[in-house]
């Protein structure tokens, strides 16, 4: 099993919240979790609001638990909406949040690990996860 480095998971945070600021988004909190969904890494920026943290654990843990992107998560969510209600039960105390912004980290085809970020939109968060994945070498599922 290949690791998510903690060097890998910081900049995967760094980039994330440097790519909302140049896009002036809203305060964000990024959390990555590594393959087993452990924390790896997390950052809260001043000003986010009460529960943008557990928001983003949600979409990342979502994300592994399913293991897929939460863009196909939502999809599913309006196709399957039992089964994603049934699975937000059996996720865990971290949960699983139904809406982009959970990205699964890949490097040759294998998980190492997922990032949640809340904070902004669904779509914007979701685009700054893919620029800390991007900057960290890896790449990322976000279930497009």
């Amino acid at each position: 099993m290949s690791d998510l480095t903690l060097a890998a998971a910081s900049t995967i945070v760094a980039s994330a919240l440097k790519a909302g600021r140049e896009r002036g988004l809203k305060p964000l909190a990024v959390v990555v979790l590594d393959a087993r969904g452990a924390l790896k890494a997390a950052s809260v920026e001043d000003g986010t609001s009460l529960k943008r943290a557990e928001i983003a654990l949600g979409k990342a843990n979502g994300a592994l638990a399913l293991g897929i992107g939460t863009r196909a998560i939502a999809k599913r969510a309006e196709e399957q909406a039992y089964f994603v209600a049934a699975v937000t039960h059996v996720a865990g105390p971290a949960g699983l949040i139904p809406v982009p912004g959970g990205v699964l980290i890949t490097r040759d085809g294998q998980v190492l690990g997922a990032v949640g970020i809340s904070g902004d939109t669904s779509d914007n968060d979701e685009t700054v996860a893919l620029a800390g994945i991007e900057a960290a070498g890896l790449q990322a599922q976000a279930g497009a």
